[in-house]
């Protein structure tokens, strides 16, 4: 009886065991199956979309026969919204979206209107073109159309007069002519102060206009030079304009030294101007993209050039993947034209690569439906819900996270008028109070001498400023009136 008894036990608990085995590897099974869905699977009457994308790193990725990416984080997101599953396929013939010779649609665009494919989640950029025969929703990503180059092929050579650079063409010419002020001002000062010369017809004046170039050379240089000022009003000026010479040398050097230091020097091709006037580049975008077809259209003359050079070298400049577009990039004297955000992912990933500053034709990237179809609008208020909630941010933060080491220095860029404005300024009224000072102290030297010789002030004022203005005169006139008398 026992031993049937523990039979009978062993055989219940044997099957109680392989039970438990057959759901286990069921749940598995049912778990494979539903990758690519939302977290209630297909079994439960979902809705279950063909999603069409294009492979692009770091949108659509395969790794380990699995897709990835940007695209594929976006889409699981909307899925779980949305409570919808999914299947991905990879567009067929490798394309965008443009229209080809007989009027049919390439690409995305075609297998939407083709209903091979029921969306589109890609780098696809919303245009006009496209609007027309599709439905777009809210862009999820913004974007431009930039330049992507290698920083060897950029680097702008030392010319002979780079030690100029430190100061934009205005701010030198604003020195240049503070420079003469300043030294016509001390010119005129030291001929109008009494304490300077105090007798024009018998005392030589050490301040000729040459005299005071050197003056205010040497002081550019932080070297003491004769002639020394005695009068408060050439002192005043003296004082203001070594202010001036040692604040905007500080200036000088700072800014020589960031730009001697400085990895990021002034590219020589900042805008797509500089693109076309240089001829050591070859420059293309990806053959019927979006980014083509703006440049076709566009009526901006420095475009329509872009346009022509693409056009005639079509077979040679244009090329067929992003992929084509980084590599030729990085192994030739080419620079790839396209959309702005890619290429901050490819010099975030080749740190041999660049941007160039400019950024034109504002855009941005949406998932393409039907039009007319009912998703659309959800789509979009999810894209929107996603937005606000910081989950857009932290995908486009993820996928494109960089491995080059970040130099924490600012764009170096020349000195303008405007960052010295307060340090001119100061010498203007330095100069001003130098010219007032001279006028008071020729006035109470005219005041006194007034009462000597019985005459008004403002007449012996006037005689003294004629004087002393026109001493060259006086010097001319002085020897012929001595031969008279001697004669």
């Amino acid at each position: 009886m026992d031993k049937g008894l523990h039979f009978m036990f062993c055989v219940i608990t044997t099957m109680l065991l392989l039970r438990e085995s057959s759901q286990t590897g069921s749940a598995r099974s049912d778990g494979a199956v539903s990758k690519g869905t939302d977290s209630r699977g297909p079994g439960e009457g979902l809705p279950t979309l063909t999603v069409t994308t294009i492979l692009e790193d770091p949108y659509v990725m395969v790794r380990s026969a699995e897709l990835e990416g940007y695209c594929i984080d976006l889409l699981k997101a909307l899925a779980a919204m949305l409570h919808f599953s999914y299947k991905v396929k990879v567009v067929g013939d490798g394309q965008y979206g443009a229209v080809s010779s007989n009027g049919n649609w390439t690409g995305m665009i075609g297998e939407i209107l083709r209903q091979e494919a029921d969306i589109a989640v890609a780098p696809l950029t919303v245009t006009s073109a496209r609007e027309e025969v599709v439905s777009f929703t809210t862009p999820f990503l913004q974007t431009g159309i930039g330049i992507l180059l290698r920083k060897d092929t950029v680097s702008q050579e030392m010319s002979f007069f780079h030690f100029l650079a430190p100061f934009s063409k205005e701010t030198w010419t604003g020195l240049l002519f503070a420079y003469v002020l300043t030294c016509f001002c001390l010119f005129l000062v030291a001929r109008l102060s009494p304490c300077e010369w105090n007798e024009p017809k018998n005392e030589e004046n050490h301040f000729t206009f040459l005299n005071s170039l050197w003056f205010g050379a040497g002081a550019l240089a932080l070297q003491g030079v004769t002639p020394r000022p005695k009068a408060l009003s050439v002192r005043v000026i003296a004082a203001v304009w070594w202010l001036f010479t040692i604040a905007l040398l500080a200036a000088y050097i700072a800014n020589f030294t960031a730009l001697l230091s400085s990895g990021s020097e002034q590219l020589p091709i900042q805008t797509f101007e500089d693109l076309v006037k240089q001829r050591k580049l070859e420059f293309g975008t990806l053959d019927g993209s979006s980014t083509f077809y703006f440049f076709k259209n566009s009526k901006n003359p420095i475009h329509q050039m872009i346009y022509e050079y693409m056009d005639k070298r079509r077979d040679h400049v244009l090329v067929k993947t992003y992929q084509e577009a980084v590599q030729r990039v990085m192994e030739s004297n080419y620079a790839f034209i396209g959309e702005s955000i890619s290429q901050d992912l490819a010099a975030a990933r080749h740190c041999n690569l660049i941007r160039a500053p400019e950024v034109i034709g504002a855009r941005g990237f949406g998932i393409a439906t039907p039009q007319a179809s009912l998703w659309t609008k959800k789509l979009s208020i999810a894209v929107l819900k996603l937005r606000e909630s910081g989950d857009l941010d932290y995908l486009r933060n993820k996928w494109w996270e960089t491995s080059c080491l970040h130099k924490s220095r600012d764009r170096w860029s020349p000195l303008q008028p405007q960052a010295l404005g307060g340090l001119f300024l100061t010498l203007a009224i330095g100069l001003a109070l130098g010219v007032i000072a001279a006028v008071v102290e020729l006035s109470n030297k005219s005041r006194h001498a007034a009462g000597h010789v019985k005459k008004s002030c403002c007449s012996v004022f006037t005689e003294e400023m004629c004087t002393r203005l026109r001493i060259k005169e006086n010097t001319r006139q002085s020897p012929e009136t001595a031969g008279r008398a001697n004669a």
